[in-house]
């Protein structure tokens, strides 16, 4: 498919072939939430933990008369009903990482993409070079170009200059095409593509 390249200056720079094995499918929502899933499960730390009653440093022994008190027969202070007791059942230490195979993951990014083109959501811009790293100039192209909450995909290096005016600016963020993933893409409302990166992204699924 055909798309129209554009400039920082909202002007037009010619047009670009998107590959429809990349950018013309119909989007699968269940491969797309599964994927995201795959993302978040797997950059969850896991490292909370409470401790069980073997590892609670307090008196084993019988607190109190088995008769007499009026009070329940108790043997132990490490149960998990006392205040400083321990925790039944509590998280522990583990990876929550799941299982998706390679393949299927390249196939929801490309779906993603799909998803983007079909929505009219993607952007193909010339490149991100810019003179000097001015935030305001920066936020002014994007707003002649209409985004305001988007994902920018520069090529294997990031234009630091562009970079580091776009920082500052919310709801905008900057990566290099390594690292493209389902989740930031979908979380934007809007996807730009430089022609750097959609030829790193035909290199990448050939």
């Amino acid at each position: 498919m055909k798309m129209d390249v554009q400039t920082l200056a909202a002007k037009k720079a010619g047009s670009i072939d998107l590959p429809d094995d990349i950018f013309g499918l119909e989007p699968r929502k269940d491969l797309l939430h599964r994927m995201v899933t795959w993302q978040l499960a797997k950059r969850r730390a896991g490292t909370r933990r409470t401790k069980t009653r073997g590892e609670i440093n307090r008196t084993g022994a019988k607190w109190g008369r088995q008769k007499g008190l009026g009070r329940a027969r108790h043997g132990s202070r490490k149960s998990g009903i006392f205040v400083g007791g321990a925790k039944a059942h509590g998280p522990k230490v583990r990876s929550h990482a799941i299982g998706m195979p390679k393949k299927m993951r390249a196939l929801a990014l490309k779906h993603a993409l799909s998803a983007k083109v079909k929505d009219g959501a993607l952007v193909v811009l010339e490149s991100t070079e810019v003179k000097e790293p001015k935030t305001k100039a920066v936020k002014e192209s994007l707003n002649r170009l209409g985004l305001a909450n988007a994902l920018i995909i520069d090529g294997r290096e990031v234009n630091e200059s562009f970079a580091r005016a776009a920082r500052n600016i919310p709801n905008i963020d900057v990566l290099p095409v390594q690292g493209i993933n389902v989740y930031d893409i979908l979380r934007r409302h809007h996807l730009v593509l430089t022609k750097a990166a959609v030829e790193a992204l035909q290199e990448r699924f050939q």
